[in-house]
C-alpha cells in the first residue's frame, strides 16, 4: 500500500499546504486581454486540461508506492481526459442514491476498500515564467486528493466542489515537469457530500497553472454601498497583497467608459474607495454590469460589478428597494454523457432555456457551481442562491438527523465549507443569498457557519432550510435570515404568511417536484405567493433529469437511472425528476411553469368589446420591450389580427387596453389569442420570442334552431344467444349481454373495434403517484374487472334499442370498488350513446380515473379533437395549453417519459375523432367536456415498463382510446404534498354521458 498519511479519515486534517481561499479571478498582462474575458489570452495562465495517464484501483491498499516518482513508468497506463468523471469512463461503478450513504454510517470512517485513481501528467513551463511564483488550481476534485510534483509531496485537499490551490514554486523546474495526483473515492468529507445525485469521482472540473509575481494581489473583496435614493454608489475594494504594491483601481461602464479611478500603496492589506454618481443598477431583468480593473505590477485583474442592494424589510425580501419574487429552479451539475463535468456551452444552453421559460432564480443545489457559471449568471441576469457543498441527509436513516450538525468535532469541516464558498464567490452580483447547505439537520455547526458568513459578508441574507421546526433541530434560528421550506403545501405557506408572528420572509427552496408527468400544482402555489409579500417565491425541484446515456445489450440508446448498473443501495428513477430531459429537451412541465410564472398577465374586462387588463409582474421593467400580438379566430380560422406596440405599463401596475376588433356577436366559436413577445434580439432569444399568452372565448350569437333531423332509419335486431346484433342502413353493431358491452362496431363493413369496450379506473401510475399507487393497488384498482349482474334490452322501437347493464368493478380479494348502471342506446343512424351512473364504495381512496376504454383496429392513426392542446393536459396541469381544434397522430399524443407512465391525456375535450387515413373511424362527443386519450399502449403496458425503450417491444398495432368522465390530477407528491382535494376523482356518486358515432369523416 502507498505510504501516505491517512488524512482521509482524520477530522483534524482538512488540507495540507493548500493556499487560503480567495476570490476567483485570472491575472492578465493587459486591460485589453482582461476585458475579453478569455483566460487563454493571459500569459500567466496555462491549462492542464487534456489527456493524462490514468490507473484505477478498486482499493487504495492496492496502490503501489512510488507511482509519483519522477522516473516512474506509466506508459502502460490508460489515457483519460481531464476534467472527467471516472464512472462515465468505465471505471468504478455508476451509482445513484438519494438519502442513503452507500456504506455503513460510521463517521468519520469510510470503507477500507476505498477506490483510488492515479493521475500523471507531464507539462512544460515557459521561460517567460522564470522569476514568477507558480500555482496550480484544481476547481473540483471528488472527494479528496494527494498531490506530488517531480516526486515531491506538495499537499492534500478535500471538499469536492470548491477550488484547491497550491504553490508549486518550491518543487517546479524550468522545462518539463511531472505532476502526480491520487484521488480517493471516499473520505470523511463524503459524509458531508450526501447529495441526491450520481456518486461521481475524479478530477471533474478544470485544472490550470497560474504564474504570479512574487508581490501580487492575492485577494479582492469589492464591497458596495448604495445611497438611500440610489443616486450614488460606493465601492470599497478591500485588497490583500503578498507584499508592497502600487495598486490602481479603475471602474468602467458597459460602454468601456471610465467611471471612477483610485490608487493606493498596499502592503499586506488595504482598500481603495470609488464613488459613482447615478449608478445603473443590476437586477435579473436588466443585468447592467460594470467592470473593475485592478492593476498592480505587471498584472491586471478584472471583476464584474453589479450595483444592487439586497435587504429584508418588515419580513419582505427586497432588491434595490423593490419586493422581488424569486421564480426559480434547483440546478445540479448534470450532463448525460460527462456526468458532473459541465462544458461552458452546456452551461449557456441551460441559462438560455431558463430565460426563455421565465425563470429568474437558480439555487445551486447543493454545492457551489463552476465559477464561470456564476459569471454567466451575472451577464444573463439570474438571482443565485449559492449553496455550500454540505449535505449529510444519510444520518437521518442512521437514526439521528442532527448527528453531525451538533457534534463539535465536525465544526471545522462545516465552517470551512462556508468559508471556501463565500471567499471564492463574494464578488458576484448575481448571488443574492448564501445557503448553509441542505438537509443536514440543524444545530451548533450550522450556527457557526452562519455567524462566520454574516461577519464576513453582511450584504446578503443567510438561508438554510434546516431551520424548519418540523425537523426538530435547535430552536435557535436567529442567525438564519430566511425561513426555508421544502415541499410545504400552498395551505401551509399561506398560514405562515397570514401569521403576524411570522417575521422572516419564506423561501420555498424546493417545491412542486417536477418528476415525470408533472408538476400539477404550480398555479396553486403562485396564486398564494403573489398574494402575500412575505412569500418571496421558490425553486422548483428540479431543472434536469439526471439520466446517464447508455445502451442496452442490443445497442438501443436510453437514459439510465439508479439500479441500471447493479448499484446498491439505489433510489431508482428518483433522479429523473427534472423540467428538461438529460439532453435538455423541455418537458411539458417546463411549459406549465413558464406560463404560471410569466411576468405579464392578461384578464378580460369586457372581452366582447375588446377591453383587457394588462398586469406587469416584472419587478423593475416596464413593458416597452414587448409587443402584444393579438388574433381573433372564428371556428379555427383567423378573421382579425393586429399588434399593440406601445405597452407602457410600469412594474407592479396594471393598465386597460382596447383591441380594435369587431364587437358584434356572430355565429360560431370565437376566440381571442393574446401573445406577448420580445421586440428585439437578446443574448438568450431572438426577436419575437413569446413570453406568455392568453386565450379568451367571446360570446357567440344564439345558434338558430337546429334543423329537424330526418326521420331515423329503421334498425333490425336479432339475438344469437347472448349476442344482440343491431343492423341498420350502413352499420352493424354487436352487443354481448354476457359481458355487458359492445364487441363490434362497424360502418360500411369497416370494423372499428378490435376488442370489447370496457370500463376502467386504472392509469399507469405517474411518478407523482408513487405513494398513492400503493393504496390504489391495495384496493385492487390495478386489477379491477367488470362483473355483470344483469344486462337486458329495456326498450326497443323501430329506430332505436336501449340496453341496460348493472355492473361492478373490483379486484380479487377486495369488495367491489364501485357499482354502476349503464344505459346503452343504438339508433337508426348507427350512433351509440352511453349514460352511466356510478356509486363508489365509501372509505376508498380517490380513483385514478373513470371512463370507457376502446381498442380500435390497426390503421386508426389520425386524431382530431376540439379541446386543450397541442400537448397533454390534466385538471391541474393545463395552463400551457389553448382551446381549439387540433389534428395530430396517435404517436404524437404521448410524451416520451424515461420511466413510462400515464401520458398524453387531453383534459377538457369537447369532441374527438380517431380514424384511419381516409377519415373512417369513430367520433366521440359529450354534453360535458371529458378527458381523452389515444395511444398504442394500454395502461397495463405502461405500468409494466420500467424504461421507455421497453415500449418498442410492446407497442400495439391497435389504438387504445380512453374516454374519461374525469381523471385525477398529477400533482407533485413524488416528494411534495398530497394531490390537492380539488384535483381528485373523489366523488362517491357521479354520472357520465358519451356519444360514439361511426363516421366517414371525409364525406360529412
Amino acid at each position: 500500500m502507498i505510504s501516505v498519511e491517512k488524512y482521509w479519515e482524520n477530522l483534524n486534517v482538512l488540507h495540507v499546504n493548500r493556499e487560503a481561499p480567495r476570490a476567483h479571478y485570472i491575472p492578465y498582462s493587459s486591460e485589453a486581454d482582461a476585458s475579453a474575458g478569455k483566460r487563454g489570452l493571459s500569459p500567466y495562465y496555462q491549462t492542464l486540461n487534456g489527456s493524462w495517464k490514468f490507473k484505477y484501483y478498486a482499493s487504495v491498499r492496492l496502490v503501489e508506492d512510488g507511482f509519483y516518482e519522477d522516473n516512474a513508468e506509466v506508459g502502460g497506463w490508460d489515457d483519460l481526459i481531464v476534467p472527467s468523471c471516472w464512472q462515465v469512463n468505465g471505471y468504478d461503478q455508476c451509482h445513484y442514491t438519494n438519502v442513503n450513504y452507500p456504506f455503513p454510517c460510521d463517521p468519520p470512517f469510510v470503507p477500507q476498500q476505498n477506490p483510488a485513481g492515479l493521475y500523471v501528467r507531464e507539462f512544460n513551463i515557459s521561460e517567460q515564467w522564470d522569476g514568477k511564483e507558480k500555482y496550480i488550481v484544481f476547481e473540483g476534485v471528488n472527494s479528496c486528493f494527494y498531490l506530488w510534483l517531480n516526486g515531491a509531496f506538495v499537499g492534500y485537499s478535500q471538499g469536492s466542489r470548491v477550488p484547491a490551490e497550491f504553490n508549486l514554486t518550491p518543487y517546479i523546474r524550468s522545462g518539463k515537469n511531472r505532476l502526480a495526483v491520487m484521488v480517493l473515492k471516499w473520505c470523511d468529507g463524503t459524509y458531508l457530500e450526501d447529495q441526491d445525485l450520481w456518486r461521481f469521482s475524479g478530477i471533474f472540473r478544470d485544472v490550470y497553472l497560474l504564474a504570479r509575481s512574487p508581490r501580487h494581489v492575492r485577494d479582492v473583496f469589492n464591497r458596495q454601498e448604495l445611497s438611500a435614493d440610489y443616486a450614488k454608489a460606493w465601492i470599497r475594494c478591500e485588497i490583500e497583497t503578498t507584499g508592497l504594491l502600487d495598486v490602481q483601481v479603475e471602474l468602467k461602464d458597459s460602454r468601456n467608459g471610465t467611471v471612477s479611478i483610485g490608487k493606493a500603496e498596499i502592503d499586506g492589506a488595504g482598500a481603495v474607495r470609488l464613488e459613482v454618481d447615478r449608478p445603473a443598477l443590476w437586477n435579473a431583468e436588466k443585468p447592467v454590469l460594470y467592470h473593475l480593473y485592478i492593476s498592480a505590477g505587471d498584472e491586471v485583474l478584472r471583476f464584474q460589478v453589479g450595483f444592487r442592494k439586497v435587504e429584508i424589510k418588515d419580513g419582505v425580501f427586497m432588491i434595490n428597494g423593490q419586493p422581488v419574487k424569486l421564480k426559480g429552479v434547483n440546478r445540479h451539475d448534470s450532463h448525460p454523457e460527462l456526468g458532473q463535468t459541465i462544458p461552458l456551452l452546456h452551461m449557456i444552453r441551460d441559462l438560455k432555456l431558463m430565460k426563455q421559460h421565465n425563470v429568474n432564480t437558480i439555487r445551486t443545489s447543493h454545492y457551489p457551481n463552476d465559477p464561470r457559471f456564476l459569471e454567466l449568471c451575472n451577464e444573463y441576469g439570474f438571482y443565485v442562491i449559492d449553496e455550500a457543498d454540505l449535505e449529510c441527509h444519510g444520518v437521518l436513516h442512521a437514526g439521528d438527523y442532527h448527528m453531525l450538525s451538533k457534534n463539535p468535532a465536525w465544526e471545522s469541516a462545516f465552517v470551512e465549507r462556508a468559508i471556501r464558498m463565500v471567499e471564492r464567490d463574494k464578488n458576484h452580483p448575481s448571488i443574492i443569498m448564501w445557503s448553509m447547505g441542505n438537509e443536514s439537520g440543524y444545530d451548533a455547526n450550522h450556527m457557526a457557519m452562519a455567524r462566520w458568513t454574516k461577519a464576513r459578508d453582511a450584504s446578503r441574507p443567510v438561508h438554510y432550510e434546516g431551520v424548519d421546526p418540523r425537523h426538530k433541530g435547535s430552536p435557535d434560528t436567529e442567525v438564519i435570515d430566511v425561513e426555508g421550506r421544502m415541499y410545504s403545501s400552498p395551505e401551509y405557506i399561506e398560514q405562515y404568511a397570514k401569521d403576524p408572528r411570522s417575521l422572516k420572509p419564506m423561501f420555498l427552496c424546493e417545491y412542486s417536484h417536477a418528476m415525470g408527468n408533472g408538476p400539477g400544482d404550480l398555479k396553486d402555489y403562485w396564486d398564494v405567493i403573489y398574494k402575500y409579500p412575505k412569500l418571496m417565491g421558490g425553486c422548483v425541484w428540479e431543472w434536469s433529469d439526471h439520466g446517464i446515456k447508455t445502451k442496452t445489450e442490443a445497442g438501443t440508446e436510453y437514459f439510465a437511472y439508479g439500479g441500471d448498473f447493479g448499484d446498491q443501495p439505489n433510489d431508482g428513477n428518483f433522479c429523473i425528476d427534472g423540467l428538461v430531459s438529460p439532453d435538455r429537451v423541455p418537458h411539458k412541465g417546463l411549459l406549465e411553469l413558464k406560463k404560471v410564472i410569466a411576468p405579464v398577465r392578461f384578464e378580460a374586462v369586457d372581452a366582447a368589446a375588446g377591453i383587457f387588463q394588462v398586469t406587469n409582474l416584472y419587478d423593475f421593467s416596464d413593458l416597452s420591450e414587448l409587443v402584444l400580438v393579438w388574433k381573433m379566430e372564428k371556428d379555427g380560422a383567423a378573421v382579425e389580427q393586429g399588434e399593440v406596440i406601445d405597452l407602457q405599463v410600469p412594474p407592479h401596475e396594471s393598465r386597460a387596453i382596447t383591441l380594435p376588433y369587431a364587437a358584434e356577436q356572430s355565429e360560431g366559436r370565437r376566440f381571442v389569442h393574446l401573445s406577448c413577445r420580445t421586440k428585439r434580439d437578446s443574448r438568450w432569444a431572438a426577436a419575437g420570442h413569446e413570453i406568455t399568452f392568453e386565450q379568451f372565448e367571446l360570446p357567440s350569437a344564439p345558434m338558430p334552431a337546429a334543423p329537424i333531423r330526418r326521420k331515423l332509419p329503421k334498425i333490425h335486431v336479432q339475438r344469437q344467444g347472448e349476442l344482440v346484433i343491431v343492423e341498420g342502413f350502413d352499420f352493424r353493431h354487436v352487443f354481448d349481454l354476457y359481458d355487458g358491452t359492445f364487441v363490434n362496431i362497424s360502418k360500411h363493413g369497416l370494423e372499428m373495434l378490435q376488442a370489447p369496450a370496457s370500463f376502467t379506473i386504472w392509469r399507469a401510475p405517474t411518478d407523482n403517484d408513487r405513494k398513492i399507487k400503493l393504496k390504489w393497488m391495495e384496493e385492487g384498482y390495478d386489477r379491477a374487472q367488470m362483473r355483470v349482474y344483469r344486462a337486458e334490452i329495456v326498450e326497443q322501437t323501430e329506430t332505436a334499442l336501449d340496453i341496460e347493464v348493472h355492473f361492478s368493478l373490483g379486484g380479487y380479494i377486495k369488495i367491489p370498488i364501485l357499482h354502476g348502471t349503464a344505459l346503452w342506446r343504438v339508433d337508426g343512424s348507427g350512433d351509440i350513446s352511453l349514460k352511466v351512473k356510478v356509486r363508489v364504495r365509501e372509505g376508498l381512496v380517490f380513483l385514478p380515473r373513470f371512463g370507457l376504454q376502446l381498442a380500435m383496429p390497426k390503421g386508426m392513426e389520425e386524431v382530431e379533437y376540439f379541446g386543450l392542446g397541442p400537448h397533454e393536459s390534466y385538471i391541474d396541469k393545463r395552463h400551457s395549453v389553448k382551446r381549439g381544434k387540433y389534428i395530430t397522430r396517435v404517436d404524437r399524443m404521448m410524451e416520451n417519459y424515461i420511466m413510462p407512465q400515464e401520458t398524453g391525456s387531453r383534459y377538457g375535450t369537447e369532441w374527438a375523432i380517431v380514424s384511419n387515413e381516409q377519415g373512417m373511424g369513430l367520433k366521440f362527443s359529450a354534453p360535458n367536456t371529458f378527458s381523452f386519450n389515444a395511444l398504442h399502449f394500454t395502461p397495463e403496458d405502461l405500468t409494466a415498463a420500467t424504461h421507455n425503450y421497453e415500449l418498442t417491444a410492446v407497442k400495439r398495432e391497435e389504438t387504445i382510446v380512453h374516454l374519461d368522465y374525469k381523471m385525477s390530477g398529477v400533482g407533485s407528491n413524488s416528494c411534495g404534498p398530497e394531490l390537492l382535494p380539488q384535483y381528485r376523482l373523489d366523488e362517491k356518486e357521479f354520472a357520465f354521458e358519451i356519444g360514439i358515432q361511426p363516421i366517414f369523416n371525409e364525406d360529412e
